[in-house]
């Protein structure tokens, strides 16, 4: 299906850019979420000239977006889990867990779906970890997973 992006979206291009992508993706996530419109010719037109007011809110919400990832970066999330003698965690730790830890550690809100784990973490050990807040900034946090002390 042939969409005009009306946000800049990571590994799929800029705003106003028309590019091809699945059915399933265009109408349930793109259309759906706001990010997209259907490339017809009043659509074109109707891009082409929103587009410095497009991109003017998309640079506020990139600079918006740019003071949570220095307020983040390089900082260390710390988690106390129930392990196996061999340092094997009863159950990995979920995106939706490390959102939750950012809340309450940092006071900072992230999605789930804005961490990029890259691997399970089922283990005790330092890991690190993406936070993708827009499409042109990340941050990366380090994971520190202890195992619980027994008393």
């Amino acid at each position: 299906m042939q969409i005009i992006l009306i946000e800049n979206i990571m590994k799929l291009g800029k705003i106003g850019d028309q590019v091809e992508v699945k059915n399933g993706f265009a109408r349930n996530y793109l259309l759906r979420q706001g990010k997209a419109l259907r490339a017809s010719k009043e659509n074109i037109d109707f891009v082409s000239k929103k587009k410095v007011e497009l991109n003017k809110k998309n640079d506020d919400a990139k600079n918006q977006f740019n003071e949570i990832a220095s307020k983040i970066i390089n900082k260390v999330l710390k988690f106390n889990k129930e392990s196996k003698e061999n340092g094997e965690l009863y159950g990995s730790i979920k995106p939706k867990e490390v959102s939750s830890a950012f809340k309450t550690m940092l006071k900072v809100e992230i999605n789930p779906s804005q961490i990029d784990l890259r691997q399970e973490i089922t283990q005790i050990g330092k890991y690190k970890i993406n936070v993708n807040l827009h499409a042109e900034v990340t941050a990366s946090v380090n994971l520190h997973v202890d195992k619980i002390d027994s008393i």
